[in-house]
């Protein structure tokens, strides 16, 4: 049974890191919680350093951020985030943001932010699919999957997050079957936040990167608990069209257009339960072919 209290304090654990520490005017100082990876998650950097950019901006919203991940981040050690404000304009703002540990780049995002204006107005439909409300919770699939994995994939697989995540389509974690890229997803937050907008959109990015780049690995009948397949994000591009809510039901509809040469690129369209496009998603990830390791 999933515990609700742990999956609420992982909620307030994720706004803590997310709000950084400002050493300087333009530098930031952000933390990883107590982690099993040998890795920093990529949805957690991608939110980071956009709340550094947010810090240096006043009176407008991000609508587009485009990011490259460089190095694998360390989750023992602090990340510094050092902000070039590229241009103040009267209508859009231009912010770099480069992720850094132990002097060397692990990351870097460009964003840009906009006045609140009024114009022309169209959207695709909503993928007409059942509601959260039947579906299996993937945390269900992954605590009943520890039961019977090895005691390091346990403890990864055990540990409580801040996004729930519903599949429409969910494929077997432990023996993924060959699936089509189709890929809907409700999300979200564990726990009702605040009314910041900005907050909400550091939250989506975080979510973002969880479910993406194992959309083009469906159709090959591989995930990233199997080991013939190495993953990892490369870059993550997001457009926010209209404000939302993270702690309310968002869609996610994701599939994959190609992979090929190691790489999958995989696109991501977020709704609102009732039908509003709120932000689009775009990532190419690693996606390298292993031989399986054979047991000793």
């Amino acid at each position: 049974m999933v515990d609700a209290s742990a999956e609420q304090k992982s909620v307030d654990e994720l706004i803590r890191i997310l709000d950084l520490e400002r050493i300087e005017v333009n530098r930031f100082r952000g933390i990883t919680p107590p982690s099993r990876s040998i890795r920093v998650f990529g949805g957690q950097v991608i939110a980071q350093a956009l709340v550094a950019a947010y810090r240096t901006v006043e009176d407008r919203h991000c609508h587009s951020m485009h990011a490259y991940f460089i190095r694998p981040g360390n989750p023992n050690i602090p990340i510094l985030y050092e902000v070039d404000q590229a241009r103040n304009g009267r209508s859009f703002t231009t912010r770099r943001v480069v992720a850094i540990q132990n002097g060397e780049q692990i990351f870097n995002l460009a964003a840009s932010f906009q006045v609140e204006e009024a114009g022309f107005e169209h959207q695709i439909a909503m993928p007409d699919v059942p509601g959260p409300e039947n579906l299996m919770s993937e945390d269900e699939s992954r605590l009943a999957l520890a039961k019977t994995a090895d005691p390091e994939l346990a403890k990864l697989l055990s540990v409580p997050r801040p996004i729930e995540l519903r599949y429409v389509k969910p494929q077997d974690m432990e023996h993924p079957a060959k699936m089509d890229t189709d890929s809907p997803v409700w999300m979200k937050l564990n726990k009702t936040i605040g009314d910041d907008l900005h907050l909400h959109h550091a939250v989506l990015a975080y979510a973002s990167d969880m479910t993406l780049l194992d959309t083009c690995v469906r159709p090959h009948g591989v995930n990233f608990f199997t080991d013939t397949v190495q993953m990892a994000s490369l870059d993550h591009a997001m457009w926010f069209h209209q404000p939302f809510r993270t702690d309310e039901w968002l869609l996610y509809a994701q599939d994959s257009p190609s992979a090929s040469g190691g790489r999958g690129f995989n696109r991501g369209s977020v709704f609102t339960k009732d039908g509003r496009l709120v932000a689009s998603v775009t990532q190419e990830g690693l996606i390298r072919p292993t031989k399986k390791k054979q047991n000793s």
